[in-house]
């Protein structure tokens, strides 16, 4: 009797671990599907918005994505690798109007060689927003003259801006704004914020265009904060 209950437990440990591995299986092959689900359709996206406004100059210099030296005076930040949250739902989506993503405005485009990202930028950083590309956060506006804040996730998967922190000073940034115009930034400095730190929104950029690209750290106790500036 004692056997035949031990087996019956064995049995029934079996099959939950079968299931188990079976539903860690599905969940990654669905992280995987998600992923790049949502960097193709956003790069769709990206080419219809450019050819719209007319951009003919859509091609970056080719970097080496693999460099990763830092600049010395920069705080360390440590690799990536959570899961996507989910793919949004798109029924609400117009993919025939090449200036609307997911239902929100694009006010332009950024394209990252060196971590491989290139993305519409929406009109709001709002939840639902950020769950599909980046978006606008604060300042004066897409290649305006002045500072502009650029929000994205951290997955921690390499998905929008999760890679963030691997950016280092010289590191190129291109974005395409509404008309058509692409200004390439170079970026000047990488550091870590508090979550409630907006001080350097607001700076002097001496009549020259600037973007600050924000995004949370692994465990979300701070934001990992990219400045760059436009190359005359």
């Amino acid at each position: 009797m004692f056997n035949s209950k031990f087996n019956g437990l064995l049995t029934v440990l079996l099959i939950i671990a079968i299931i188990g591995i079976i539903a860690l299986i599905g969940y990654f092959g669905w992280s995987v599907y998600n992923k790049y689900y949502l960097n193709a359709s956003a790069r769709d996206a990206v080419d219809a918005f450019e050819q719209s406004v007319g951009n003919q100059d859509n091609e970056e210099p080719n970097e080496n994505q693999n460099t990763t030296e830092d600049d010395p005076n920069r705080q360390e930040i440590g690799n990536v690798s959570e899961t996507p949250q989910g793919q949004p739902n798109n029924s609400n989506e117009n993919n025939n109007n090449t200036n609307t993503y997911y239902g929100y405005k694009i006010l332009g485009t950024i394209s990252i060689p060196k971590i491989d990202i290139k993305y519409p930028i929406l009109e709001k950083a709002t939840p639902k927003a950020i769950k599909v590309a980046v978006a606008y956060l604060a300042g004066v506006g897409v290649n305006k003259v002045g500072n502009t804040v650029i929000q994205g996730h951290n997955l921690r998967n390499g998905l929008f801006f999760s890679n963030l922190g691997k950016l280092s000073n010289g590191d190129k940034i291109y974005i395409t704004g509404e008309d058509g115009q692409k200004i390439t930034y170079e970026v000047y400095q990488v550091f870590l914020a508090s979550e409630s730190d907006s001080s350097f929104y607001n700076r002097e950029t001496n009549g020259l265009r600037e973007i600050t690209l924000s995004t949370c750290t692994d465990d979300g106790s701070q934001r990992i904060i990219v400045l760059a500036r436009e190359v005359k």
